[in-house]
C-alpha cells in the first residue's frame, strides 16, 4: 500500500525506552506513516522520529499538541501514563489512542485488582490475600509457610516483587513494602502462592471485544547468570518461547484471555491495547502470575523484530475495532536480545559514562541495538539510566540469535557495563537436547 503525502498519518509516540526505540523502528517502517512523532525519546528513538519535549502529564498540553500537529493516533509505550489516565481524556478530545483506558489499565495498576477479577471470573492464578497492613499479612505468610510470593500492589517498574524461599525473607519484603520502599505502590500488599514450572510472556492485540494472538517470549528478570540475585526490570528475552506451541495457545487464550476480555466487560471497563499475560505454565497447565497492560520491556524488542506485518496497520484495526479482519504473520526466525545495564543495576546505577561500539555492534549482521537509557552530550553517548542497551539478533535457532547477539555486545565498548552471559539458555539447552 502507498499514501500520498496528504494522508500519510502523523502517530505520537510516549515513551523514552527499549521498548519506545523497538516501536518507534517498526512503525518508521510503515507506508502509512508520514511523520512520527516521540516524547520525550532517546537517541536512538531520534534516528526514526522526531523528538518533542511534552509533559506527559499535564493533558491538556497532549491534547493541545495533537490538535496542533494533527496527530492521527497517539501511541503510549510505558504502563505509569497509562494507570494514571492518559487515554481517556485524549479519547473525549477525538484523538485515537493505542492502550486501555485507566479503568481497564488497573489490570496492572493493581495486583489484588487483578487477582479479585481472577477469582471472580474462574481465571486460574495462585491463591492470595489482599492486606493494608504488616501484621495480619506477616499472620498469613506464618499460616501458608514458604516458599511464597510478596508483591507491592502498584506499580513498582518491576522491583515490587520478592520470591521469597524462607519465612524471614517474605516477612521482610512485607516491612520492605509498608516502610515505603517502593512509595505509594506498597501502600498494599498481596501475598500469592508460590507457583511452580516454567514462566512465559504471552501477548495479545485487544480492540474491546477481540483479542488476537501477538507473540510470546520468555524474559529473564533475575540480575545475574544462573537466575540469580535481585529482581530487575528484564537482563533479557527470546522470542517465540518454545512451551507456548499451538496447544498451549489454545488453553491460554480459552482459560485465562477470553474469560478476562469478557470479564472486564462485565464491569464496564472493556480492555483495548496490549494485553501482556506473564504466564507460569506447570503440572496442572497455564496459570497467571500477572497482568500487563503494555509491551513488555525487553519482550518488546523480539517480538519487534519477528513481525512480519505493518505494526501501524495492527494498532489502528485495534483503535477502530476490527481486530477481526486482521491476521498477525511472524518469521520463523527466532529473535535474542541481551540487556547492556549500568554498573550498580538495580539498586543504585551508575549514569553519565561514555559508551562507545554502538554503531559497530548495530552494523553486524541480523543485529539491531535499541537504546533504553542513553543521552547524548558533547558529541558522546553516555549511559542515562539502569537498563541501558538493548542488543537484539536474529537466527535460525535461539543458539544462534544468541551467538550473534554477544557477538555484538562484545563489540561495545562499554567499562561500566553489565550483562547476563546466559540469556536463552533453557531453549538453547532444548536445541542441543534435541540434536
Amino acid at each position: 500500500m502507498t499514501t500520498s503525502p496528504s494522508d500519510a498519518l502523523k502517530v505520537l509516540l510516549i515513551g523514552s525506552g527499549g521498548r519506545e526505540h523497538a516501536l518507534s523502528w517498526k512503525l518508521a517502517a510503515s507506508p502509512l506513516l508520514g511523520t512520527l512523532y516521540c516524547t520525550p525519546g532517546n537517541p536512538g528513538i531520534a534516528e526514526c522520529a522526531t523528538l518533542i519535549d511534552l509533559d506527559i502529564d499535564d493533558h491538556d498540553a497532549v491534547i493541545a499538541f495533537c490538535h496542533s500537529f494533527e496527530i492521527d493516533l497517539v501511541v503510549v509505550g510505558p504502563e505509569a501514563p497509562l494507570v494514571t489516565g492518559i487515554t481517556d481524556p485524549l479519547i473525549a478530545a477525538g484523538i485515537k489512542v493505542f492502550g486501555p483506558s485507566q479503568a481497564a489499565a488497573q489490570l496492572e495498576g493493581s495486583k489484588g485488582f487483578t487477582k479479585d477479577l481472577c477469582a471472580r471470573f474462574d481465571i486460574p492464578t495462585g491463591s492470595y490475600g489482599r492486606f493494608n497492613n504488616a501484621p495480619k499479612a506477616k499472620a498469613y505468610i506464618r499460616e501458608q509457610g514458604a516458599p511464597i510470593v510478596v508483591k507491592a500492589d502498584g506499580l513498582a517498574a518491576g522491583k515490587g516483587v520478592v520470591v521469597a524461599m524462607t519465612l524471614e525473607e517474605a516477612l521482610d519484603a512485607v516491612d520492605a513494602c509498608f516502610e515505603g520502599h517502593f512509595g505509594d505502590a506498597g501502600a498494599e500488599v498481596v501475598v500469592e502462592e508460590f507457583l511452580d514450572g516454567e514462566e512465559a510472556s504471552f501477548f495479545c492485540i485487544c480492540d474491546g471485544t477481540t483479542a488476537l494472538p501477538f507473540g510470546s517470549a520468555q524474559d529473564h528478570k533475575r540480575v545475574g547468570d544462573g537466575d540469580t540475585g535481585a529482581n530487575t526490570g528484564g537482563m533479557g528475552a527470546y522470542s517465540p518461547a518454545p512451551i507456548m506451541d499451538e496447544a498451549m495457545t489454545e488453553r491460554v487464550m480459552k482459560e485465562l484471555i477470553e474469560p478476562t476480555m469478557r470479564g472486564m466487560a462485565e464491569i464496564g471497563a472493556p480492555f483495548s491495547g496490549v494485553l501482556f499475560a506473564g504466564l507460569m505454565i506447570g503440572k496442572d497447565g497455564p496459570k497467571l502470575i500477572e497482568y500487563n497492560t503494555r509491551f513488555g520491556d525487553p519482550e518488546c524488542q523480539v517480538l519487534m523484530t519477528r513481525l512480519k506485518d505493518d505494526l501501524l496497520v495492527i494498532m489502528l484495526a485495534a483503535v477502530n475495532k476490527m481486530l477481526d479482519q486482521v491476521s498477525i504473520r511472524w518469521s520463523d526466525d527466532a529473535a535474542l536480545t541481551v540487556v547492556m545495564a549500568a554498573e550498580g543495576y538495580p539498586a543504585s546505577p551508575r549514569k553519565g559514562t561514555v559508551i562507545k561500539g554502538v554503531e559497530e555492534a548495530d552494523a553486524l549482521p541480523d543485529v539491531k541495538v535499541f537504546h533504553a537509557g542513553t543521552v547524548h552530550k558533547d558529541g558522546e553517548l553516555l549511559a542515562n539510566g539502569g537498563r541501558v542497551l538493548n542488543v537484539t539478533a536474529t537466527g535460525k535457532t535461539v543458539s544462534e540469535a544468541q551467538a550473534k547477539a554477544y557477538q555484538a555486545v562484545s563489540k561495545i565498548d562499554w567499562p561500566e557495563g553489565f550483562c547476563r552471559s546466559d540469556i536463552g539458555w533453557r531453549a538453547v539447552e532444548r536445541e542441543k537436547s534435541a540434536r
